[in-house]
């Protein structure tokens, strides 16, 4: 009669051990982060090369070997995303309003938070054009990905203005998709028909150096003022399963930030090291001090993407508030 009481307890000891390592194990060890081609990427950049997530991961008593991959835009980002091989993406706001608006209702996936806010140069060596009304036929717009990327939409958004309602699309016809570095390559190398490249820092930064390149469209002009460039983001069930993670790198992300804004000098010898860029270390810390660069995880400017997709019929549903692309972390930051 007395070993029944015993083995119960010791039944219940066993399945208490149990639960503590499945519960101490529940979180991923392994963590698969995208960047792409960039300053605007370097808070990921110090993140990885300071190894900050494993930091703060520790701290929050995880084991984290972090998996770092490149790539040359946000769509094939999303891909990997859907297909479970990517746990965290970073890219332009496009890509991602596009796929939190097409996964609402299945996988769920949300911002995590913003890495900046930096302003997106046109910059044509056509002597002939000033401005996107003077493109024609002879021009070729390179960007990291049509329709989709943030490029392609301020570039929408610029057109809309330029020649009025329901011409959003008009320059779509113009534009080539291509990694940075190769539209770079190709606009000042005059190869491929490419005459204009719409960029991000530091390739509009070194294109502009060159006497023959000129901007001819600012996204802050567009947009009315500074918004977010980069984001990152997960599924919803990624960001569930990881919370303490999640933290972790929001934590690491803020603190990648700090070192942007008070080490500049030394984020910028990590990008030329970690990025093998072929730069000065000087001219990516002026860049980097720029004041229309501002290194900041709150989002700003957000609707105004989702509203224009909304009413061209890129997005599905209009969020009510930036707040419904992403996961509860950011909400009490003034976002917009």
């Amino acid at each position: 009669m007395k070993r029944v009481p015993i083995l119960a307890t010791m039944a219940l000891a066993l399945l208490t051990n149990i639960a503590g390592v499945c519960g101490a194990s529940a979180e991923t060890k392994t963590v698969r982060i995208a960047k792409q081609f960039g300053i605007s990427y370097l808070p990921i950049t110090i993140i990885e090369s300071e190894k900050l997530l494993e930091k703060h991961a520790k701290a929050a008593g995880l084991d984290v070997q972090p998996q770092w991959i490149q790539f040359t835009s946000g769509t094939p980002m999303n891909d990997a995303i859907l297909s479970g091989n990517l746990d965290l993406a970073s890219g332009g706001v496009g890509p991602m309003i596009t796929i939190w608006g097409k996964t609402r209702t299945t996988i769920g996936v949300k911002g995590v938070a913003a890495l900046n806010a930096m302003p997106l140069y046109l910059v044509s060596v056509n002597p002939k054009v000033k401005s996107i009304k003077d493109l024609t036929e002879a021009d070729r717009i390179a960007l990291p990905a049509v329709k989709t990327s943030i490029q392609a939409l301020t570039l929408q958004m610029a057109a809309e203005k330029a020649f009025g309602p329901g011409q959003q699309y008009r320059l779509d016809a113009l534009t080539v998709s291509m990694g940075h570095p190769d539209a770079q390559a190709a606009m000042l190398g005059e190869k491929s028909g490419i005459n204009a490249h719409f960029g991000s820092a530091p390739f509009m930064y070194q294109e502009l150096a060159d006497p023959r390149a000129h901007k001819i469209l600012d996204s802050y002009e567009v947009l009315g003022g500074p918004h977010t460039f980069n984001v990152v983001w997960a599924t919803t069930k990624f960001h569930d399963a990881n919370r303490k993670l999640i933290h972790a790198f929001i934590d690491a992300l803020g603190e990648a930030e700090r070192i942007l804004k008070e080490e500049p000098a030394r984020a910028a010898a990590i990008y030329v090291k970690v990025d093998n860029a072929k730069m000065d270390v000087k001219e990516v810390e002026r860049m980097i001090r720029l004041p229309e660069n501002e290194w900041t995880i709150v989002p700003k400017n957000i609707m105004a993407y989702a509203d224009f997709m909304h009413r061209v019929g890129a997005l599905s549903v209009q969020p009510a508030s930036w707040k419904d692309m992403f996961f509860p972390e950011m909400a009490d930051l003034p976002g917009s």
